[in-house]
């Protein structure tokens, strides 16, 4: 299973932060730049309003100075610390203008990777103690896949495939194709074997306990139980070989996912840890005043 990545490429990173920058300055800030000198000095203060799980201070200072090198980003806290209403988690001062034209891309990345890492310890508290742990899947907001998959590192969880190369994934559609044409579950994976890289892993995606022991059978490394009970996955897992892993996957939400980590499976994945996470609400701070930016 790969790893992803616990630290942010540089140029992914990069690439990332220059395409949302372009998005927001289009032909410059003109509101700013009509009221404000280019030599008008100032410093602001990015402040928590709600508790969670930091992540994406290293994207924030990137964007401020991707802006104007000049800007002085200073870090109070780190990525992946638990922070409470009232933290100033960093500062930064210059050019106003400069800051200005930063500020509202830097919240953006902040306040989503941050309600991503949030989330997910929020899961990963709930099965604590259990074998098994929190992965994501690619259900990730177009082009913010390799941060938002980094924030789900930073809230205590794991990283599934990053992209489709990472790994052999064999999932319904695939099956339902290949039965078509006759092909028997073990010759499908087999098949996925033989036409990959050596070493490939090989997960195949499963609904019965006999799927599961055909499929532990023809060899595959990772088994996906979909949408199977608790008690059902338990059954699975106690027939398992050595060696093999099992993947419980399909609607596990905070309220069951430590039933589903009980049954003893080795992975658990939520598309809810980047799909329906919640922003976590930060806000940058100017002279006293509070200024959530528009």
């Amino acid at each position: 299973m790969p790893d992803g990545n616990s630290s942010i490429s540089g140029e992914q990173a990069d690439a990332i932060i220059a395409l949302a920058l372009a998005e927001d300055l289009g032909e410059g800030d003109i509101t700013s730049e009509a009221l404000l000198s280019p030599d008008t000095q100032g410093s602001a203060s990015i402040l928590i309003k709600e508790p969670g799980v930091l992540a994406g201070i290293e994207v924030a200072e990137k964007v401020f100075q991707k802006v104007d090198t000049s800007l002085v980003f200073t870090r109070r806290t780190e990525d992946g610390s638990a922070v409470k209403p009232g933290d100033i988690i960093a500062t930064v001062s210059g050019s106003m203008l400069s800051i200005l034209k930063a500020e509202r891309v830097a919240l953006n990345f902040l306040q989503r990777l941050s309600g991503v890492a949030t989330v997910t310890a929020r899961y990963a508290a709930e099965i604590k103690g259990c074998k098994g742990k929190v992965y994501d899947t690619r259900k990730t907001t177009p082009g913010m896949r390799v941060l938002e998959k980094y924030a789900v590192k930073m809230g205590g969880g794991e990283n599934h495939r990053l992209h489709l190369g990472d790994a052999v994934l064999i999932k319904d559609n695939h099956i339902a194709a290949l039965r078509a044409e006759g092909t028997s579950l073990a010759d499908i994976i087999r098949k996925a074997r033989e036409n990959n890289r050596p070493g490939i892993t090989v997960e195949i995606e499963v609904t019965t306990a006999a799927e599961a022991a055909e499929a532990a059978e023809a060899g595959a490394d990772i088994i996906m139980l979909d949408n199977m009970s608790p008690e059902e996955m338990s059954r699975v897992v106690a027939a398992m070989p050595a060696g093999i892993k099992t993947e419980a996957s399909g609607g596990i939400t905070l309220e069951t996912v430590r039933a589903a980590a009980l049954s003893g499976v080795d992975i658990i994945s939520v598309g809810a840890l980047t799909h329906s996470a919640k922003a976590l609400d930060i806000s940058i701070e100017y002279g006293g005043y509070d200024l959530r930016v528009l």
